[in-house]
């Protein structure tokens, strides 16, 4: 059963300006810094019901990244690097000297390129389904959708066809029966204001070079400790690409989650929550 949102009393939305557009970002609890990076086409939605169980140790911020969300959405470069830039500077605004950081999909791309840009500022990792040199998903789809007269179309057209983005989001579960109510709708809500998939767009011009880029820097955050979660049944990042990229680290703890997709946080929540805390909090390995 897919638990509802627990609410906090200490919640708070805010902005910050980065590079001259408003970010947003929620932020939760108290201690030391815990940062969660949602991955293509999520936001800070995607961790309500994360936040209450980490918000217990952590001060948690769930930020929208330029381009997502309810943020501004500049035209501006989205690669892994321009973004993991842009996440550096939002803990610069913040005052973390350190953090710890989650990604999610892409947003694990853009936490372990953040690392490889300032290693000594990231205490730990967590990656979700992390997009990897291994998985040959979006490979080719990448360049197609965000190439000619099909970017256009699809940026303008994408975000008014609601049949399409429900069937994005139940592409992403192992099993869609699972989706609990209000989460398409809670997805949908950005593209309900700005109509449009642009920003999707540029992120998908760079995929295959951002990936190549991120292979690079891989031997620069070996010894950073990492935890990482797939469902073996993602059909978004292969999960057989796991066992590839946990082998670059020396300190690497892999999670594989029977009958589960790209996004467990959605799908499993009580479970995800558990064992990702566990590894918050503890230093030993979690019990699943």
């Amino acid at each position: 059963m897919i638990p509802s949102p627990t609410k906090l009393n200490d919640v708070v939305e805010a902005h910050l300006l980065i590079d001259g557009a408003r970010m947003r970002y929620l932020r939760a609890g108290s201690g030391p810094p815990l940062t969660l990076i949602h991955g293509l086409m999520g936001h800070s939605f995607s961790w309500r019901y994360a936040m209450p169980v980490f918000a217990q140790n952590f001060t948690v911020y769930a930020v929208d990244m330029l381009g997502a969300g309810y943020s501004d959405r500049p035209a501006i470069d989205q690669s892994l690097r321009a973004n993991a830039e842009r996440l550096l500077r939002f803990l610069d605004e913040i005052e973390a000297r350190s953090c710890i950081l989650l990604g999610s999909s892409r947003g694990g791309g853009v936490v372990m390129r953040a690392a490889a840009l300032a290693p000594d500022r990231v205490e730990r990792m967590i990656l979700i389904s992390p997009i990897n040199p291994w998985s040959p998903h979006g490979r080719r789809i990448a360049p197609l959708l965000s190439h000619g007269w099909i970017a256009p179309w699809f940026s303008s057209v994408a975000p008014r066809v609601k049949i399409l983005q429900s069937l994005m989001l139940r592409r992403l579960y192992g099993d869609s029966r699972r989706i609990a109510p209000g989460t398409i709708e809670g997805y949908a809500g950005p593209y309900d204001r700005t109509k449009s998939f642009a920003q999707e767009i540029r992120i998908l011009s760079t995929w295959n070079h951002d990936l190549v880029e991120l292979h690079s820097v891989l031997p620069s955050i070996a010894h950073i400790p990492t935890f990482m979660m797939w469902g073996n049944r993602d059909a978004a990042v292969s999960p057989a690409s796991a066992e590839p990229l946990r082998k670059n680290f020396s300190d690497c703890q892999l999670v594989m989650m029977d009958g589960v997709g790209h996004i467990p946080y959605e799908e499993v929540p009580e479970e995800f929550n558990r064992v990702v805390n566990e590894f918050l909090t503890s230093q030993r390995k979690p019990r699943f």
